[in-house]
């Protein structure tokens, strides 16, 4: 089953160039121009992941010949604008750092810098959260825990003698206001002012749990517990942990798969998805293999890895793909009324192929299963 995984490795990184990378399906789909985003950023996160585990150096050199392509000897960003202020923008950082160590090149530092620099301006909540975006006023998102905390943690092991302090602060006010009492999970949205349209007015939290909303947070917990020590790494080992053996009661009994609306599985039009279940899947994996969690979760995600390799990863006559993505999914703002946080909105988005999104946990997982066999 895994021989074919290799072959869609070497389509991922065959069939991109930096400007027009084969897994950025909104990209593709809108015409945008080349630009600095969080998607191709987990699909470099996950190549980097590959080369350092395999040394394969094919991997390594695509990373950083895609990120060279982005990076300024001044530092600058191509399609950067720190003036959004959207933590989305940030995630992609994160291999900056890696590749600063490997090739000294100091462009990658002071590309670095400048997305701290946003960080240190980000507009925050009256809890002192990061705001998503800009054009999200005092709106926190699972999502973004993943985008700016991750790089945020290697900014302070690196620059900062590992002051996780904010961080932790951050996460802890998620698990405050965003986790349900009675199933364990983790709402996708909260406004901390209670006025979004999508917003319920006694939590500010929105209605549903949209499963790859909760994938970003595990995910995110999963690296950070690597990342960090002390007090910190101790609140994430924890928060992970009781999220990870709450979520696994809601997988499908035969696949292991997650549902798109993970407590709904029961309801019409919901479906069996590919991104959040292999990010789930990634943190269990690992969580074992740091022995925060038990071996049976780590081998339940090794069920959910499998189950996804069988029901969506397809030899068609283009090559291997991977399909049961959902494409994206959000809340608001206001003049988009439409992404309101329901069932009916969640499952309304477009399911699709190949979307890195998918791709890049996928890939995560995979580096995992190599290590089981290691």
């Amino acid at each position: 089953m895994y021989e074919d995984i290799e072959n869609y490795l070497e389509r991922l990184i065959t069939e991109s160039t930096p400007d027009k990378p084969f897994w950025n399906i909104e990209s593709i789909r809108q015409g945008k121009p080349a630009h600095w985003n969080y998607i191709d950023g987990c699909m470099i996160t996950a190549l980097l992941s590959l080369a350092d585990l395999t040394g394969d150096k094919r991997y390594y050199d695509f990373a950083e010949n895609f990120i060279d392509y982005y990076v300024s000897e001044d530092g600058s960003i191509l399609g950067y604008n720190i003036d959004k202020y959207n933590l989305d923008d940030v995630n992609e950082g994160r291999v900056l750092f890696e590749l600063y160590k490997k090739t000294g090149k100091e462009k990658y530092e002071k590309a670095i810098k400048l997305l701290k620099k946003q960080l240190d301006g980000q507009p925050r909540t009256v809890t002192g959260n990061f705001w998503h975006k800009k054009i999200y006023p005092n709106q926190i998102w699972l999502d973004g825990i993943y985008m700016a905390q991750v790089f945020s943690a290697l900014y302070a092991k690196n620059y900062l003698s590992g002051d996780y302090k904010d961080i932790e602060d951050q996460i802890s006010n998620v698990e405050k206001l965003m986790k349900d009492s009675e199933t364990g999970l983790y709402f996708h949205g909260c406004d901390c002012s209670k006025e979004a349209f999508w917003a319920d007015k006694n939590t500010g939290c929105s209605k549903n749990f949209w499963l790859r909303s909760i994938g970003w947070f595990s995910v995110a917990l999963a690296d950070l517990v690597e990342i960090c020590d002390g007090e910190a790494k101790k609140t994430f080992s924890r928060i992970l942990s009781d999220l990870l053996n709450n979520i696994s009661r809601f997988a499908d009994k035969e696949t292991g798969i997650y549902y798109q609306v993970v407590d709904k599985g029961s309801l019409e039009g919901n479906y069996l998805e590919t991104s959040g279940s292999c990010m789930i899947a990634y943190a269990m994996l690992k969580g074992a293999r740091l022995g925060l969690v038990s071996k049976e979760l780590g081998m339940f995600g090794q069920k959910t890895f499998n189950g996804i390799c069988k029901k969506y990863l397809k030899n068609t006559a283009e090559g291997m793909s991977l399909g049961g993505i959902c494409l994206v999914a959000g809340l608001g703002p206001e003049n988009n009324p439409r992404r309101d946080g329901s069932f009916e909105y969640y499952i309304s988005e477009p399911v699709v192929e190949n979307d890195a999104k998918g791709v890049a946990p996928f890939v995560l997982c995979y580096t995992e299963i190599l290590r089981l066999n290691k």
